[in-house]
Parts: C-alpha cells; sequence; structure tokens
C-alpha cells in the first residue's frame, strides 16, 4: 500500500483510510474512530488558492501546537511535576480522536443524534459547545491548547452532515442569538457540497502530498511515543 501511495498510485484519502484500518481503527468504534488531519488553515477568504502554501495547516505539528502562541502552555503542562509521581507526563489532557468528538462532527445525523443526546444525560448541550461553523471551530483550535481535535473521514466525503436535514432544535448561540442550524461553511464554499468537493481537491493537493507524510509520523508513527513523541509537543495523557 506504501508503495502504491508513493507512486500515486492511490489517492491521499485512500491512503488514510487504509492506514486507519490497519491501526485498528473502524467506524464501528466510536472510540477508536478513523481519524484525518485538518489540512487548511484558510477558512476566511472567498477563494481558496490551493497553489498557496500559506493555505494549508503545518502538517508536521500537532493541531494543539499548529498555533505558535500555544507552545509554552504546551510545554509548561508537560513540565509540571506531580507530586504523587502517578501520572505519566503529558502535553495534552485530551485526546485528538474520541467518541464524544465523533458525535460532535456528526450531531445532526443519526445514530449520533441520539448517541449525543444520550451522553447528555437526554437533552442536546449547550448551543455554544456544538459544532455549529468549521471557521469558528478552527478559530477555536487556534486559541486553545486544550482542544486538539483533528477530523473525521465524512469531511471529505459526506455533505450532509454539514446540513440540519431533519430539523432538530440545536438551539441558540448565548452572545449574537443566532440559531445553531445548518454548519456554517467558509466564505469560499457555496453549499456542503462545494465544501466537500474544496476540501477533498485540498487533500490531494500537490502540497498535501508532499507534507502528509509528516502527520502520519505523529498519528501513527514513531513520534507517537518516546523521545521523538516529546521533541514533538505530540504526548497524550
Amino acid at each position: 500500500v506504501f508503495q502504491k501511495w508513493v507512486n500515486r498510485e492511490i489517492s491521499n484519502f485512500d491512503y488514510l483510510i487504509q492506514l486507519n484500518t490497519m491501526a485498528g481503527r473502524t467506524y464501528n468504534d466510536l472510540a477508536q474512530y478513523p481519524v484525518f488531519p485538518w489540512i487548511l488553515r484558510d477558512y476566511t477568504s472567498e477563494e481558496l488558492d490551493l497553489n498557496n502554501p500559506a493555505v494549508f495547516r503545518d502538517l508536521s505539528k500537532p493541531i494543539g501546537v499548529v498555533n505558535e502562541k500555544n507552545a509554552k502552555a504546551v510545554k509548561e503542562k508537560y513540565n509540571f511535576e506531580d507530586p504523587l509521581g502517578m501520572i505519566d507526563k503529558f502535553h495534552y489532557g485530551t485526546h485528538y480522536s474520541n467518541a464524544a468528538g465523533v458525535m460532535h462532527y456528526l450531531i445532526r445525523v443519526e445514530p449520533f443524534t441520539t448517541l449525543h443526546i444520550q451522553l447528555q444525560s437526554g437533552r442536546f448541550d449547550c448551543a455554544d459547545r456544538q459544532f455549529h461553523s468549521i471557521p469558528a471551530t478552527w478559530q477555536a483550535l487556534m486559541d486553545n491548547p486544550n482542544d486538539v481535535k483533528e477530523l473525521i473521514p465524512e469531511f471529505f466525503y459526506f455533505p450532509e452532515f454539514l446540513e440540519n436535514q431533519n430539523g432538530f432544535n440545536l438551539g441558540q448561540l448565548q452572545i449574537s442569538k443566532e440559531v445553531v442550524n445548518d454548519v456554517v461553511l467558509p466564505k469560499w464554499a457555496h453549499s456542503p457540497e462545494d465544501f466537500i468537493y474544496k476540501h477533498r481537491k485540498a487533500l490531494e493537493s500537490e502540497y498535501v502530498s508532499a507534507h502528509l507524510h509528516e502527520w502520519i509520523d505523529l498519528i501513527f508513527g514513531y513520534k507517537q511515543r518516546g523521545p521523538a513523541a516529546v521533541e514533538a509537543l505530540n504526548v497524550f495523557y
């Protein structure tokens, strides 16, 4: 598979799906759901220019420190001494992929809607914590080193999860009073289908093809644990 990918006989999307499968990740287990990278950082331009390296996220860094500003806090957390010596050192107390994160992204589609409601003791979580906007989700990641969610494969092929087709009442945001309905898209996407099309194109772009292995090292490769993980600020609780 690796050789086929290197020879560009299979797409980046297919290679990531196969890597996830080999790593034991599966759609049948929310705690081991397939994980995909955030690949863009431009969610505000009117047009998305895939020939400009500046629109892409730095794939060599864990999502928690893509914004340099967060690196200091992340290092401090790692250097904190547990007085009882019970807890291994870590950079992040949460994980880039977990069941709650999957339900967060897929809240508008069943069976995830029902699972989310069960997780939240019988009702929707408060609107401000819902997945309501792609640009706002990215901004929150940049502002908050404690939020380290990567993406799920649906961001590259499944426009329906961005629409509230079932008309669920997801509440309204506290400050703006905006009603949470369909997911707010980047300016450069004119519809959920257009977002998926462009996002998938970005995944298969020259830039991502050249750098994807750096992210794979963090998630599936040698930077997952040990000294390489410490150096890469990639140690999870």
